[in-house]
């Protein structure tokens, strides 16, 4: 477990974490019970971020921004890279081949540019409507394990769309995984926001189901990038949540 955990942090995250000694059978698909713990870590990145910029006097507006550069800068930009290919490939593809040879190249198109755009706009503006930074924290917890609990269930139940992705290269986890994912989501969020992360919690996982439908339809199974559009739209879903429930 515990290396499993530690291949979920470098995955996800910048933290150069060393892995000792060879991967053991299957730890690519289970190191996905460990991604809403780190999407909880990320969230506590941005939280602090934001209440530095507040103890600066910079507004809130300016202080969402530099938390979300805080939490992109960790991630690499992972999912926000995911969730433009996916824009990309679903808006210019016209079959399902030349979909997936869109999701796989480098460059970003409009549509790509338009769905960072909005994620970005859109997650900024919770963040700057909560205000306060114990809400804020509290809220990008929430949004950060919530949003990657609902990766293992389109793991578990969604095949590959390519045989040589990232989707296929890593497995499907077992049940035991899944289950553990969604406690590790779930605990963190309602830990943080209270019965609200319960309503924040259906968000993200309608976010999921609407995305892992859409590229059943689309390209017909997962890839890395879906997961990241997932993850991207989740974050948005929990963030919006709580702000209408405050």
């Amino acid at each position: 477990m515990a290396q499993d955990a530690a291949l979920a942090l470098v995955f996800l995250t910048r933290i150069p974490l060393p892995l000792r000694g060879p991967l053991a059978d299957g730890a690519a698909a289970r190191a996905i019970a460990w991604f809403p713990a780190v999407g909880a870590l990320v969230g506590l990145a941005g939280g602090a971020a934001y209440a530095l910029a507040g103890l600066l006097s910079l507004p809130p507006p300016v202080a969402a921004l530099l938390a979300l550069a805080a939490m992109v800068w960790l991630t690499g930009g992972l999912h926000e890279d995911g969730a433009a290919d996916v824009a990309d490939g679903f808006g210019g593809g016209r079959s399902t081949a030349r979909k997936l040879e869109i999701m796989r190249d480098s460059r970003v198109g409009s549509y790509g540019v338009l769905a960072l755009l909005l994620s970005l706009s859109l997650r900024a503006a919770a963040i700057a409507a909560l205000a306060e930074p114990g809400a804020v924290a509290a809220a990008l917890i929430a949004a950060g394990a919530l949003s990657r609990a609902g990766l293992a269930p389109m793991a578990r139940l969604m095949p590959p769309a390519r045989r040589d992705g990232l989707g296929a290269a890593q497995g499907r986890p077992p049940v035991r995984t899944v289950a553990l994912a969604l406690l590790l989501g779930l605990l963190p969020a309602v830990g943080a926001a209270g019965w609200a992360g319960l309503a924040a919690a259906v968000a993200a996982g309608t976010a999921a189901l609407l995305v892992g439908r859409s590229a059943i339809r689309q390209i017909g199974g997962q890839t890395g990038d879906v997961y990241g559009a997932a993850q991207q739209l989740g974050e948005v879903a929990v963030l919006l949540t709580l702000v209408a429930l405050r």
